[in-house]
């Protein structure tokens, strides 16, 4: 008939128990030596990595340090500059007003006002002769 007929095994030779046992512990024994060899292997790699890693840090700490005083004296300058800045801002709008004219260009240079005369104090002790 055409229908599929199921391939037929291939005879293999019949183990005895006793060479079914040899086997197995070989089979044991190579596989605990791969996985120790493996995990070695692992761990081998990985020291190498975290030396790896541990001596670029040790090579950045020094520039991270370096960097972060810089950056305190920026924030210091900083800081400096704005409270110029806070007292120029104030003094700006006085600068500018027309009232206060004479006051500031008084401030600023020698130059006194025609209507105001030096003072001049004098001591009103009085003096004894000695003759």
């Amino acid at each position: 008939m055409n229908a599929f007929q199921p391939p037929t095994p291939t005879q293999q030779p019949v183990e005895t128990p006793r060479m079914a046992h040899r086997t197995q512990r070989r089979q044991r024994r190579h596989s605990h030596q791969a996985v120790a060899g493996e995990t070695t292997a692992r761990l081998v790699v990985n020291l190498v990595l975290c030396t790896a890693a541990i001596a670029g840090l040790v090579k950045l700490l020094p520039f991270h340090l370096s960097q972060q005083a810089k950056l305190r004296e920026v924030r210091t300058e900083v800081k400096r500059t704005e409270e110029r800045v806070k007292g120029l801002r104030a003094d700006f709008g006085r600068t500018f007003d027309s009232r206060q004219s004479k006051s500031v260009m008084q401030e600023q240079s020698y130059r006194v006002d025609e209507n105001q005369h030096p003072v001049v104090l004098q001591d009103q002790t009085p003096k004894e002769d000695n003759y």
